[in-house]
């Protein structure tokens, strides 16, 4: 599987989603796109054009292990609160956050208890 963000600057939006979803996943260039391996999941991130603009398509939700500090460090380095949290089951959390290359990003996780 692979998901695919068009962003104005392809290598910056890589450094940040490694930096606060994948562990600091390697990242691979390749012909000014940037690549990275997020658990078997191929995240790129394409210069934007006229085709396809920045911010554009649909949202990927993606689970984290500590929602409220995910979402709180995903805020504090540049992301726009865009929906929720919603509490969406005894056990699950989710919400979107616009980030500064802009694309809306999900985050699911689990509720606190």
């Amino acid at each position: 599987m692979s998901v695919v963000y068009f962003v104005r600057d392809p290598q910056a939006a890589s450094v940040w989603y490694a930096k606060h979803l994948f562990s600091d996943a390697p990242i691979q260039e390749e012909s000014g796109s940037f690549w990275l391996d997020a658990e078997g999941i191929e995240v790129g991130f394409h210069p934007s054009d006229e085709k396809n603009s920045a911010g554009g398509g649909v949202v990927v939700y993606w689970k984290v292990k500590n929602f409220r500090q995910t979402r709180d460090a995903m805020l504090r380095d540049g992301c726009e609160a865009w929906r929720g949290p919603l509490v969406i089951s005894e056990n699950r959390v989710i919400c979107q956050l616009r980030d500064s290359f802009g694309n809306i990003v999900g985050l699911e996780g689990r509720t606190e208890r």
